[in-house]
């Protein structure tokens, strides 16, 4: 009997033919990597419903082309998309500014980067053969994801950040990512975060695009935390309303360390964001929240694996979406707890807000325990604003538009409250406001 193979998409035989044509610009160094992740996508290809993990994102049906991958602007068209950009604008911090997934030397703040921390172009950590880059895929189990393989892929740029051990950095470091363009494109950047022993960093993440467009980013931010670090993480995705928009963020945490992540979503089509979190070390903890505000049929997912894998480790996850219009949410969280990671205390929680009938919100919570003397537990809430707390708010007078965003700002505000950054946490709520009114 002949073998039956499935037919392969438009999208995934132009990913061919595109990585065919950019195979030839490899270096011999990175070849080899390159070709073996292709290769992983190519057997399994764009994932569909038929995938456990992409049930609810189907990726083959949602990307019906493969984008060219974005070259790098013209200093003036990048100094244009940059003076557009408005994230995070009014908050001090060193800026590494990409432009359709490249960073721009001369609208980065290089010459500025804070005493004990390193920052190197991802292409000159590459031609040079550094040994940072050794580090990059901290997670086993990003191996076996198509999107994180994609992005190994078609890596064109991006950045290598090294924070020395004891250094207590204050002033953060700001990844600005911009997209610009007519017609669609793809980008593939990757971001390598490493903190030494007991140092202290905080950096902001932020990504803005045109509306119109069906660009396609794809991006990884891949953390190594030492012994006794902490890493604080904020991240915000306003991209087109047109954008398909994949990321991924890792974080290999070492014995007594800590990261805390948040991660806000208003843009895009459809976006899925990943997190990988491996507890290496003893008594690590992770606190990471997210919150996606949906309206225009746009769907959200947010996946996340917390990998405990050491004694002692604390996770808390807690998610927010707010469900407007036809939109749809989508959180698939798994706790995983090893044999040797007892007395782990994992907890998990995700929440919708729908304020119309017509969406949709998608939660599948896991657990998968092999310890046992552990503390874990998941959850899983949706419905409508309480009537109860609406009647109370327009009985002092609120109109019930009025009563009724003070209660979405309440119920996103349980997630925004972990960012530390003062300036950081206080443009998050700005955003939710701006929705909010946007929303009328």
């Amino acid at each position: 009997m002949a073998d039956i193979q499935n037919l392969r998409s438009a999208a995934e035989t132009g990913l061919s033919s595109l990585f065919e044509s950019a195979r030839q610009s490899f270096a011999s160094e990175e070849k080899i990597s390159r070709e073996e992740a292709f290769k992983f996508f190519e057997a399994t290809g764009l994932p569909s419903r038929r995938v456990e993990a992409f049930k609810y994102t189907d990726l083959r049906a949602a990307i019906e082309d493969a984008a060219h991958p974005a070259e790098k602007p013209s200093l003036e068209v990048a100094k244009a998309a940059a003076n557009a950009a408005t994230a995070f604008v009014g908050i001090e911090a060193v800026r590494l500014t990409f432009v359709n997934g490249h960073l721009i030397g001369e609208l980065s703040d290089l010459d500025r980067v804070p005493a004990g921390v390193t920052v190197t172009p991802l292409n000159e950590a590459m031609s040079q053969g550094d040994p940072l880059l050794k580090q990059l895929a901290p997670v086993a189990q990003t191996r076996e994801n198509p999107i994180y393989q994609l992005n190994t892929a078609f890596l064109a740029d991006g950045a290598l950040i090294s924070v020395e051990a004891g250094a207590k950095v204050e002033m953060p470091i700001h990844l600005r990512f911009v997209g610009t363009g007519e017609t669609a494109f793809s980008t593939a950047t990757r971001v390598l975060v490493t903190l030494g022993e007991g140092a202290e960093f905080s950096f902001l993440e932020s990504h803005e695009g045109p509306d119109g467009i069906a660009y396609q980013p794809n991006d990884v931010v891949d953390t190594v935390i030492a012994d006794g670090a902490n890493l604080h993480h904020t991240r915000l995705n306003r991209e087109g309303d047109k954008a398909i928009a994949l990321s991924t963020i890792t974080a290999r945490l070492g014995a007594g360390s800590n990261i805390e992540s948040v991660n806000l979503v208003f843009g895009g089509v459809l976006s899925r964001h990943q997190i990988y979190l491996h507890f290496a070390g003893e008594n690590a903890t992770a606190t990471v929240n997210g919150a996606a505000m949906l309206g225009d049929g746009r769907l959200a997912d947010s996946t996340l694996l917390a990998d405990h894998a050491a004694v002692g480790g604390v996770s808390r996850e807690m998610f927010k979406t707010v469900i407007d219009g036809d939109s749809t949410g989508v959180f698939q969280g798994k706790i995983i707890v090893r044999q040797a990671a007892q007395k782990t205390d994992g907890k998990m929680k995700s929440d919708c807000l729908l304020l119309t009938d017509d969406g949709q919100m998608m939660n599948k919570p896991e657990l998968e325990i092999f310890a046992d003397d552990v503390a874990c537990g998941h959850g899983a809430t949706c419905g409508a604003p309480d009537e109860d707390l609406l009647f109370y708010l327009m009985a002092r007078g609120l109109p019930k538009p009025v009563a009724e965003s003070l209660l979405v700002q309440a119920f996103v505000g349980e997630a925004i409250e972990s960012v530390t950054h003062e300036g950081a946490r206080e443009a998050l709520i700005g955003e939710v406001e701006g929705w909010l009114r946007a929303r009328g």
